[in-house]
């Protein structure tokens, strides 16, 4: 896990209904994705009840609370709220009950409602959690989708990754981050997004900041995007042979998975951006199962041993 996110976050972002809002809770930190839905808890069991999970009341519990007369409710809900709880959010739009609400004004808890399905509720919320406390790092490149795939633009300062960069965008390629790079780890692959203070923000020498969006419209811009190839940008150097077949496998690694990587060579004259494309399309193939360099090795031995029979 990576660190924790605020209850305040928790609330913007997902939009419940407050109910009541604790004193601190700005200051709650939610440091786990396992959710709890209390119903063992509301029979007097708490052996492994982890209080510091999100409680959910789910239709169950509420219609069992329901049920129980005013003094049994209480009885049966205050240990819940005495036990450091961050919050409690009830689903599909119940009632939130006065004695939960006299509790939490007692023990300062945070309780929300949503109309959402208990289902569909906890789905949210997994998915929210998953990526607040995902394993995360930042990098230093450009983020694009570029024929469908997420492509990572590496290199030093200066190598012209921006320029490239906005070549694509003419081209119609889409931008997800310049710059600054924040990396996910997500059911063991890298999801790449945006700082939200840069998003959709470029920096060109000579030109200043742009908005992307705004300069090539919404369809050129992106939130988030699997990071399925590392194309590296480096001047070129006239001592390194660099692979001219397409051969050899280059893998970079980013939060323990590996990702294919190729190596650019970058110099005056040469159109980055459409060597770029064409190595995004290549991939493509030999994802499919098409390997060109295999192909024409093929090919050439056939046609050795074509002529030797031949001759």
């Amino acid at each position: 896990m990576n660190g924790s996110f605020s209850l305040k976050q928790l609330i913007d972002d997902m939009g419940f209904e407050v109910v009541y809002l604790a004193k601190d809770y700005e200051e709650v930190e939610i440091e786990s994705n396992e959710l709890n839905r209390p119903g063992l808890q509301l029979f007097g069991y708490f052996r492994k009840y982890v209080s510091e999970r999100i409680q959910i009341i789910g239709g169950a519990e509420w219609q069992f609370c329901n049920d129980l007369t005013h003094e049994k409710r209480c009885q049966v809900l205050e240990p819940i709220f005495a036990s450091h709880i961050p919050v409690m959010i009830f689903s599909r739009g119940n009632a939130v009950f006065k004695e939960a609400v006299d509790l939490a004004k007692k023990y300062d808890r945070t309780i929300l409602t949503t109309k959402a399905t208990t289902s569909r509720l906890v789905n949210q919320l997994i998915n929210y959690t998953d990526v607040l406390l995902a394993p995360s790092m930042r990098v230093h490149g450009i983020l694009m989708d570029i024929y469908g795939v997420g492509v990572l633009l590496t290199g030093p300062s200066g190598v012209g990754k921006s320029e490239t960069a906005l070549d694509l965008l003419v081209n119609g390629h889409k931008l997800i981050s310049d710059d600054s790079v924040i990396i996910r780890r997500l059911d063991e692959q890298l999801h790449g997004t945006s700082p939200k203070v840069t998003q959709h923000f470029m920096e060109i020498r000579g030109v200043g900041i742009i908005d992307v969006q705004r300069i090539f419209g919404v369809g050129c811009v992106m939130e988030e995007k699997e990071i399925d190839l590392i194309v590296h940008l480096e001047p070129w150097n006239e001592n390194i042979s660099y692979d001219r077949l397409g051969e050899k496998s280059q893998y970079g690694q980013y939060l323990g998975i590996e990702v294919p990587m190729m190596t650019i060579p970058v110099k005056s004259g040469r159109n980055t951006s459409m060597v770029i494309e064409v190595a995004t399309k290549n991939f493509k193939l030999k994802d499919l199962g098409y390997n060109a360099a295999v192909a024409l090795n093929d090919r050439v031995m056939n046609e050795i041993s074509r002529r030797k029979k031949n001759s």
